[in-house]
């Protein structure tokens, strides 16, 4: 019995041991995995302890304040310190006293906001401390102890796989915090620099710990920026320095003076208020009210700023473009007030076949020579056999007039054999290469009066004329003699030369200050007007016919014609009539012909003819002299300057025009034999003389009214100003010195699209010429073109010129080919400018940086040199040089 009790007993005892081990190992096993968990998991806190809340949103919070940095916690906690921490606020205002600071505190610095908002939320949650395993652990018995030491192997195996399996998925976790970390990096530096001013009287030394402590995070984040010598690092360091290049870049040819800026916003200012008390119910500003709008206005506001701020490290340096440029686009409600050459109209589908057409031109284009008769003097709208071939008459030089092809040349014309550059001015005024224009004809006929001869391998110009064989100077200063209030280069500073021959008297006139417009058929003496540009001189081909010439009214001080060849007195004096068309009211037309002096019987017949025309049309012989030297006389008569003449007529004829008549217009109009009444309010154009010159070069017309708006929106006397500031700043900032060519070979420039011609005002000092083309669909300010002095012409460029080819050193072209393209196919167009172009000449374009894009791929396609391309934002400008380079194919006949 004893026995059998005793295995009873022990039987029993072993089986209670059995079970009550097996019942710890589980329970340590559990606690040892929730151990494991809750350090894995919850590791935002200090190891020591570890804090819950009872409330989900604000573990949630909590969570995502602190996530950013946890990896980093941990791994840090070697180095951490109290003082490390004493930079932020308390997580929760509600801790218990009892815990450590390092509990309390959150891991990633807050600015005061945020920690207000924090205690807003946590207010109310109550916080359970749960006991660390540890000390779980250490209320075991002994038994158990020992028991827990065998199954320690199996334990630990089972922890560190279960250990490792939470560490992946932590892992995988922190790395997409890491992303986002890295995302908002910029956002933290600014909080944190916020919060530095917020907690100025924390000590050097806690800052200095926490920018060490934050240095090592991000290195344990991110490797590679511990070895500053990593690939990755150089490649972050070549590209910060290419960025600051670009910038640099950027600023030198982008930015624009904080003067130009301001100017800019004040414009925008006047603009708005000009417009807001010309129409109160302002369509801009009923659009004004829509909030997309103003958000563009806010970013067109911001976008300035920054300009102002690029402008202040760099002022000085301009680049066109809209905003930047330092004057707006043309407005759309100042069309409305100004009149235009043609009403041209552009609906969606023909825009759209237009703008098909020019992308083409982006992918290159195959150019071929022009397979023309003319050959190398090839001029589209006057060499159109086509057109020519179908006239029903030629009584009134028809064939001298434009008949432009219904579809514009594409080829390019070629060089004649032998081409050099040309002499430079103002050695060009007396000779050029003879190869350029090989004509002989008029050293055959001319050279006994001195118009031009063959010298060598040049053609040499002696300076004389028909009326004045021994030279333009003397004979211009006759002319004063006869006239003393001419006053060349002061008080007559515009003139159009009727039949100029080779043009030396405009070329002559340079030296007196004045500007000549000289015009002459093409081919009636061979080659007149492409010897007259050769040299440096301006000149046009044009011809006195059935249309009126390409000129607004009352706008010429001289009408000049010497030996023209003109029958004026026939059709009712139709010519001469157009004559007084374009001719200032005060102003003269002289005549030196053989009329004027010889007594010849049909000499006689057409003075007489001359003097009962003149008369009728008020015209006052104010001189009638000989010249001795050159045994020639002139007349010179004077234009009146108001309409009591007209008023006090017997004969009515030559009749006045119609009301509907308008004097201005002059594209494709015909000719009448009629006059047109001379302005006489006061503040109507043409009803004074203008400023003598120099002055009238910058001052506004008197006639510009203050209540109409100029081209871009301000009031236009204003709008003048600011245009010439514009242009003085671009000319002498940018095009001078930034677009890399020489000057010294420029003479002979056209502004494509000129406006109030403040680009040729900006060039009067320089020893050029500009002839400002004011394109027929623009408005109409060619008037003050002439008014301040200078010269221009109406003009289509959906049509070719009417020059020679090779006589420009330089076009420009401001916005031009952007407003062409809803127009026309840009491929002829830039066909043209390289008609008009000479070897070694310049082109500079200025527009929207898609149109940009198109000219350069096309000038490429031409073998061009482009020099420069810069676009900032949607604006754009180029500057090229034209080559040697012409096609080996010629086109099909």
């Amino acid at each position: 019995m004893p026995l059998g009790k005793s295995r009873s007993s022990k039987r029993s005892t072993s089986t209670s041991t059995s079970y009550a081990s097996t019942i710890t190992t589980i329970v340590f096993i559990a606690l040892c995995v929730l151990g494991v968990w809750m350090l894995t998991s919850n590791s935002v806190m200090p190891p020591q302890t570890q804090i819950t809340t009872r409330n989900a949103n604000t573990a949630a919070t909590t969570t995502d304040d602190t996530t950013v940095s946890s990896s980093s916690s941990i791994n840090n906690e070697a180095h951490a310190t109290k003082d490390t921490y004493k930079k932020d606020p308390p997580a929760f205002e509600d801790n218990p006293g009892d815990l450590p600071d390092d509990a309390i505190k959150s891991d990633e610095p807050k600015n005061n906001n945020d920690n207000k908002q924090e205690k807003a939320k946590d207010q109310d949650n109550s916080v359970v401390v749960e006991e660390n395993p540890q000390d779980l652990q250490g209320k075991e018995s002994g038994d158990e102890q020992e028991k827990q030491k065998e199954s320690e192997t199996q334990v630990s195996e089972e922890s560190t796989l279960t250990q490792n399996q939470e560490v992946e998925e932590t892992t995988q976790t922190q790395n997409t915090q890491e992303d986002s970390q890295r995302q908002n990096s910029n956002e933290e530096e600014q909080q944190q620099q916020g919060e530095s001013s917020d907690h100025s009287q924390e000590s050097q030394y806690e800052k200095q710990d926490y920018n060490q402590q934050e240095k090592e995070q991000k290195q344990q984040q991110n490797p590679a920026i511990q070895n500053p010598s990593l690939p990755e690092d150089r490649a972050e360091t070549q590209q910060q320095q290419h960025q600051q290049q670009q910038q640099q870049l950027q600023e030198d040819l982008g930015s624009i003076s904080n003067n130009e800026s301001q100017q800019q916003q004040q414009q925008q200012k006047e603009e708005e208020q000009f417009q807001h008390s010309k129409s109160p119910q302002n369509p801009r500003a009923k659009h004004s009210t829509n909030p997309s709008e103003e958000q563009q206005h806010q970013q067109k506001h911001q976008r300035t700023k920054e300009e102002e701020r690029s402008a202040e490290s760099n002022p000085g340096v301009l680049m066109p473009g809209g905003e930047s440029s330092g004057i707006p686009k043309e407005s759309s409600e100042s069309k409305k007030s100004w009149a235009t050459q043609a009403t041209q109209s552009a609906n969606e589908k023909e825009r759209r076949i237009d703008e098909s057409n020019g992308n083409d031109s982006m992918f290159g284009y195959t150019w071929q020579l022009c397979n023309v008769t003319t050959g190398a003097d090839y001029i589209p709208c006057l060499d159109n056999e086509k057109a020519l071939r179908k006239l029903k008459t030629t009584r009134h030089y028809e064939h001298r007039e434009r008949h432009c092809p219904e579809d514009p040349p594409t080829c390019l014309v070629p060089l004649p054999q032998g081409y050099k550059r040309s002499i430079q001015w103002p050695k060009s005024r007396d000779k050029i290469w003879y190869r350029n224009v090989p004509h002989t004809l008029l050293a055959e006929v001319k050279g006994h009066q001195n118009w031009v001869k063959v010298t060598g391998e040049f053609l040499t110009f002696p300076g004389g004329g028909t009326q004045f064989i021994h030279g333009a100077l003397h004979y211009i200063d006759f002319l004063q003699q006869m006239r003393p209030d001419i006053k060349w280069g002061k008080h007559s500073r515009v003139v159009l030369d009727v039949g100029c021959g080779v043009a030396s008297f405009g070329g002559y006139l340079f030296d007196r200050d004045v500007l000549t417009m000289s015009f002459a058929p093409k081919d009636e003496h061979e080659a007149q007007v492409q010897f007259a540009l050769e040299r440096g001189i301006p000149a046009i081909s044009a011809v006195m016919g059935t249309q009126r010439l390409p000129f607004p009214s009352r706008v010429f001080d001289i009408v000049h014609c010497a030996r023209c060849r003109v029958p004026w007195h026939l059709d009712g004096g139709v010519l001469l009539l157009e004559l007084n068309r374009v001719l200032r009211p005060g102003g003269y037309f002289v005549w030196s012909a053989t009329p004027v002096y010889q007594k010849l019987e049909e000499d006689v017949e057409i003075w007489k003819a001359m003097s009962k025309l003149t008369l009728s049309m008020c015209w006052e012989l104010v001189s009638l002299k000989m010249d001795k030297i050159n045994s020639a006389g002139a007349a010179i008569y004077r234009k009146p300057s108001s309409n009591d003449c007209y008023d006090k007529r017997k004969n009515k004829s030559p009749p006045m025009c119609k009301n509907n008549d308008d004097p201005n217009a002059a594209w494709h109009v015909p000719l009448q034999a009629c006059m047109h009444r001379v302005p006489d309010a006061p503040a109507e154009r043409g009803s004074r003389w203008p400023e003598n010159w120099p002055r009238r070069l910058q001052a506004p017309p008197f006639w510009l009214n203050s209540s109409q708006m100029g081209i871009y929106g301000k009031p236009s006397p204003q709008d003048f100003s600011t245009d010439t500031d514009h242009w003085n700043r671009v000319v002498t900032k940018l095009y001078v010195s930034g677009l890399g060519f020489n000057w010294s070979n420029v003479r002979n420039v056209m502004d494509m699209r000129a406006v109030y011609g403040g680009f040729a005002a900006a060039l009067k000092d320089f020893p050029v010429w500009v002839l400002n083309v004011v394109n027929i669909n623009s408005p109409d300010t060619l008037p003050i073109i002439f008014e301040r002095g200078l010269f221009g012409i109406y003009h289509d460029w959906c049509e070719s010129f009417s020059t020679y080819p090779r006589t420009y050193d330089l076009l420009h072209a401001d916005h031009l080919f952007s407003a062409l393209k809803k127009r026309c196919k840009l491929v002829p167009v830039m066909a043209e400018v390289d008609r008009l172009v000479r070897p070694g000449g310049k082109l500079i374009v200025r527009d929207e940086s898609t149109a940009i894009v198109e000219v350069q791929n096309l000038l490429k396609s031409m073998q061009w040199e482009v020099h420069l391309t810069f676009s900032k934002g949607e604006e754009g400008i180029l500057s090229a040089q034209k080559g040697d380079w012409r096609p080996d194919a010629y086109a099909a006949a």
